[in-house]
Parts: C-alpha cells; sequence; structure tokens
C-alpha cells in the first residue's frame, strides 16, 4: 500500500502527519517511510535515521563530438526544453534546462551527440525504530526535483505500507511524487490560504484519480470555511488536530507528536484505519 501525504500549501503540518502516522503504525506492519520533498527534506530531523547507504543521481546530458557535428540543427528542432541552440558553426548546450529524454542523440543523424551523466542530487538510506527510512536531497541550485523523486519512489516496498511525505504545491514534483498511490492524506490548514491550495490540490488529485481525504491542523483556528468546503465537495475529513502549546513545543525540539503525547499514537492509528476502509 502506498499512502501519500501532501498538503497544497507548505507548513500546514504535512510531514507531521506523515512522520507520526509512519511511527503509530511501526511493529504491526513492515512500513517505509519515504521523504520526496527533495528540495527541502526534514523528515530525518523528527525520525533521526541511522543512514546505511548514499547513492548519486544524476541525469543525461548532451555532449556534441565536434568532428562528426555539421550543425544540421535537427537537436535544436526537437528538443521541447530548449537546452539546445545551434548558431553558426557552433552548438550551445544548457545543462539546467535539459529534462535528459536522450531525444537529441537518438535522432542526431550523424551520431555527433552522446551521453554524460550530470548528477543533480543523492539518496540516503536508513532505518529509525524498524522503518525504512529513504529521502532524496537535491543539489543547490538545480531546477528540475523529478528526476530525483522518481528515483527515490524505485525503492518503494511491495510488501508494507509506504508512506510518502510529498512537496508542497500543485506542480511536477507533486504530481510525480503522488504518482501511483492507493490513497492520498491532504493536510490543510483552517485559513483562507490553507483553502486555496486545498482547493487546488483537490482538483489535482481528482485529474488523477487519486482517492484522498483531508486533516485540518490547528482545526481550533481560523473559520469554518474549509469544513463548509469539505461538505459542499464531499470530501472526507479523516482527522482534525488541535492548536496545542505541547504539539508546538514537541515540534520545535524535532520530537514526534505520539512521543510527547501518547494518546495520540491512537488517534493515528484511527486514522490509518479511515484511510483503509476508503481506498477504492
Amino acid at each position: 500500500m502506498i499512502i501519500s501525504v501532501a498538503s497544497g500549501k507548505g507548513g500546514t503540518g504535512k510531514t507531521t502527519v506523515a512522520i507520526n502516522l509512519a511511527l503509530s503504525l511501526n511493529g504491526n506492519i513492515p512500513v517505509t517511510f519515504l521523504d520526496c520533498d527533495v528540495e527541502e527534506p526534514n523528515a530525518y530531523l523528527f525520525l533521526k535515521p541511522q543512514i546505511k547507504s548514499t547513492q548519486s543521481i544524476g541525469i543525461p546530458i548532451p555532449e556534441i563530438d565536434k568532428f562528426k557535428c555539421n550543425y544540421c540543427g535537427k537537436c535544436a528542432e526537437i528538443c521541447a526544453y530548449n537546452a539546445i541552440a545551434v548558431v553558426k558553426k557552433q552548438v550551445l548546450i544548457f545543462p539546467e534546462l535539459c529534462h535528459g529524454c536522450g531525444g537529441c542523440s537518438l535522432l542526431c543523424p550523424e551520431g555527433a551527440i552522446s551521453e554524460t551523466e550530470k548528477e543533480i542530487g543523492i539518496i540516503e538510506e536508513g532505518s529509525t525504530s524498524g522503518i525504512s527510512f529513504i529521502h532524496g536531497k537535491l543539489n543547490i541550485g538545480e531546477p528540475m526535483a523529478t528526476p530525483l523523486i522518481r528515483a527515490v519512489k524505485r525503492k518503494v516496498n511491495s510488501d508494507g505500507i509506504n508512506i510518502i511525505d510529498v512537496p508542497p504545491g500543485t506542480s511536477c514534483p507533486v504530481i510525480e511524487a503522488v504518482k501511483g498511490s492507493d490513497f492520498c492524506i491532504l493536510v490543510t490548514e483552517p485559513t483562507p490560504f490553507g483553502l486555496n491550495d486545498l482547493k487546488l490540490a483537490v482538483e489535482t488529485l481528482r485529474k488523477l484519480k487519486i482517492p484522498f481525504g483531508v486533516v485540518i491542523n490547528r482545526a481550533d483556528l481560523g473559520d469554518s470555511k474549509v469544513d463548509d468546503y469539505c461538505a459542499k465537495e464531499n470530501i472526507l475529513i479523516l482527522m482534525r488536530i488541535p492548536f496545542r502549546r505541547e504539539i508546538a513545543m514537541a515540534y520545535s525540539k524535532g520530537v514526534p507528536i505520539i512521543s510527547e503525547l501518547p494518546e495520540y499514537k491512537e488517534r493515528f492509528k484511527k486514522l490509518f484505519d479511515n484511510v483503509q476502509a476508503n481506498i477504492k
């Protein structure tokens, strides 16, 4: 089973829900935690895994053989991302625009294009409290997170429960992270910004045909518009987490909620039961 935890908006408590859900299930079922928020992974701050292996992840970047190239420009014509430009007797490569599709090398009539690997980030694997842990770290300045997210998701364990911590927003990295999920938990907050981005996330998941439900964090703040929207759209509210000083203090210390407030373990187990009951 693959359960992704997304938010639409950053700062709603998505990682908090993901890590506490994983820790609540530990001991009953094999659990794998995959932090796909590769631009800013932070689940390790709470789970504190022992890292056992590191793997470099790259994408293929074109390299031009000047002795074979006749500057016909076909490589530039087929590049949908404008990563190649041919000007007079020179071919310009823009690695930061390249998506590593390999089309240019495949279609070059002179066979003048080979590919070289460009590292975009790393994957680290380890374990913590019986949970298998994998996260990706995108290199600073790299514009494309999706190839690294794809590499992290190749570590999904087909024999247990996989919890995916999804990047915020509704852009390409989010689509890549939630794709293939059996269920997606959307974490929101009862504020105008939370509602706006929840609507965008709901629209995205409906287009992807992924079943989902909502967790409202800091549920006793703000207004009732998130509840009204969920009722109108027939969206299941899976759990409410109140605004409590103890939870905020635990977060500030990098401590999971269930470690500081053990009674929440049963609440997160119930969240999992609600998810299981609503997987189509």
